[in-house]
């Protein structure tokens, strides 16, 4: 199970693309934040990261040659968008901010659909040893998910050159997916296939900061964005930074993200970084 949900909440949001950068870090600046009146932004966005995860289960699915089950097995995966980008059968991403002066809330919704995945099973470990290392061909995984981020912030700085809000919030997975993997002994000997089902729900709450560097008179920005949280899951970070250029209706940024969970059952890891391209319009 926790295999699954580190390879399967890593396939998601890679395929999901979740967050982008001009989309939680750009805020609103000079006359625009001090009229008194609310400013919105709505960013569609784009995320190809890499996923790297790890996780510790029981295998109650996987039995070797003699029908016993194989026990505890480490699982390692590793997935990137040459291999999901062909399978994707629906996305949805954006992000939205209202402002008014110093206050502001934003949100990040993410919903992704996806089957027959390819998925990278690096290194499994049983209780005699490696079970295989030529297994990445062997595993697909099926996923449909959601991604909900909500919080709300407050300007601590507001100058010229660059800005600061320090922000609190909450980030929300649900997920169904299932994992097919056929697996081999440390003869060489494939075992059954098998499929690993599960449905998860994960509500973390975060706190974090986010703003821009602006150059002088430039139309120029860097965007930057950090958060950190616990909850139902044992801990959750991400951070962003990228460089973006402001038009008169609204921003285009390109930066580099990365989101890592730590999930305490099964001592399940992952973590997706890659490159993130995001396009805000303002009014």
């Amino acid at each position: 199970m926790g295999h699954a949900r580190n390879i399967l909440f890593g396939s998601m949001l890679a395929l999901g693309m979740l967050g982008s950068a001009s989309g939680t870090a750009t805020a609103a600046t000079g006359a625009e934040a001090d009229d008194g009146r609310w400013h919105f932004t709505l960013t569609p966005y784009l995320w190809l990261p890499n996923v790297n995860g790890s996780a510790d289960v029981t295998a109650r699915g996987l039995r070797g040659a003699d029908g016993q089950d194989l026990g505890q097995v480490g699982l390692s995966s590793e997935i990137g968008p040459n291999d999901y980008l062909s399978n994707l059968q629906m996305a949805l991403m954006l992000i939205g901010e209202a402002r008014k002066g110093p206050w502001s809330v934003f949100t990040d919704v993410m919903y992704v659909d996806f089957g027959n995945e390819k998925t990278h099973l690096k290194r499994v470990t049983g209780p005699l040893g490696v079970l295989s290392t030529e297994i990445s061909r062997e595993a697909k995984t099926d996923l449909s998910s959601t991604v909900w981020t909500l919080a709300a912030g407050y300007t601590i700085v507001r100058d010229p050159s660059w800005n600061l809000d320090l922000f609190a919030g909450f980030r929300y997975l649900t997920m169904s997916s299932d994992l097919n993997v056929s697996v081999q002994d440390e003869n060489g000997r494939y075992l059954r296939d098998n499929k690993i089902s599960m449905d998860q729900d994960v509500w973390d709450g975060i706190v974090g900061a986010r703003g821009e560097v602006r150059f002088s008179d430039s139309r120029w920005f860097m965007p930057y964005y950090v958060d950190v949280g616990t909850g139902s899951s044992n801990w959750t970070w991400q951070a962003i930074l990228g460089a973006g250029y402001r038009f008169d209706w609204g921003d285009v940024t390109l930066a580099l993200r990365s989101l890592s969970y730590d999930f305490d059952k099964n001592n399940a890891d992952v973590r997706f970084t890659g490159p993130a391209l995001g396009v805000s319009f303002r009014w």
